[in-house]
């Protein structure tokens, strides 16, 4: 017999972030179970398909990151944000309506499914969240898995641009001087000792380097409100600083976003959606390189 539970208090209806695994199952085993999105991806391939085809979350329905969350690569960037029309297909095809819950998930630590979390509010859905600990944790704890291909009845959802603040590449170079510009990429690459991906290496100027890998405790998952409330002042991210993030793409830097709102950050950080590999597509734009001062 399926649990009579509603979404409410502590979970997903007061739009909390991040849902654990043990939530995710008593909402599968409810009356009312959200849609549930996998988005396993990898920076270099191979798709995640191959994975989620191997296994998956019970009735989780898969979307491509490369090509359904985001649109074609060009001077806007290797993942620009899709056309909001596009987006609203592709959700509908998966099973969204605007009435019920999506819970998103990838291989493991949320910067991914945030890319769809992420997606999902900036088009005016607010019931979304990101699986803590992503099919790893789900799988590991004895959870069961589908093999098959689930072809959702589709959703409804309406894709209303603007919920959430964006950048484009002037905006983010005026932020590092007035706020905070956080940059999502390990070390390395923001440094620029290592750019395994695009025509340059290196920084935005006057951007500061907060790697998302640093959200997640020694157990993969992500870390309190008060631990990232502190991770983030020390970045210098006051309770009214304007932030913006990004990282190579626009794909993890999605998870900084939902990093900050964990915190407690009083207003959503803004995405430079093009990120790096908008930046770095004009030639004048500077780059600067080495550690951050301090």
């Amino acid at each position: 017999m399926r649990r009579q539970y509603q979404v409410g208090a502590g979970r997903i209806g007061d739009m909390r972030p991040v849902i654990s695994t043990a939530e995710l199952a008593d909402l599968l085993d409810s009356d009312h179970p959200p849609t549930v999105l996998d988005v396993r991806w990898r920076l270099t391939g191979p798709s995640g398909r191959d994975s989620y085809e191997r296994g998956h979350v019970p009735e989780a329905v898969f979307v491509d990151v490369d090509t359904e969350l985001s649109g074609k690569p060009g001077i806007e960037g290797r993942h620009p944000l899709p056309e909001p029309a596009v987006l609203q297909r592709t959700l509908r095809a998966a099973g969204v309506s605007g009435s019920r819950p999506v819970v998103v998930y990838d291989d493991g630590d949320g910067s991914v499914a945030a890319r769809a979390w992420w997606l999902l509010r900036w088009g005016g859905h607010r019931r979304v969240a990101v699986l803590d600990g992503g099919f790893a944790a789900w799988s590991a704890e004895g959870r069961p898995v589908e093999t098959n291909i689930v072809r959702p009845e589709p959703g409804d959802v309406v894709i209303r641009p603007g919920a959430l603040p964006v950048l484009d590449a002037d905006d983010a170079a005026s932020l590092a001087r007035s706020g905070v510009l956080l940059d999502a990429r390990a070390p390395q690459r923001y440094t620029g000792e290592v750019e395994p991906v695009d025509p340059k290496a290196g920084h935005v100027p006057g951007a500061i380097n907060s790697p998302f890998t640093e959200h997640l405790d020694e157990n993969g998952r992500w870390r309190s409100a008060e631990e990232l409330a502190r991770h983030f002042a020390e970045l210098g991210v006051g309770p009214e600083t304007p932030v913006g993030v990004y990282c190579g793409s626009g794909i993890t830097a999605c998870s900084v976003v939902l990093a900050l709102e964990l915190a407690g950050h009083p207003r959503p950080a803004a995405l430079y959606a093009g990120s790096w590999s908008n930046w770095v597509a004009d030639p004048d734009r500077p780059v600067a390189t080495g550690p951050q001062p301090g």
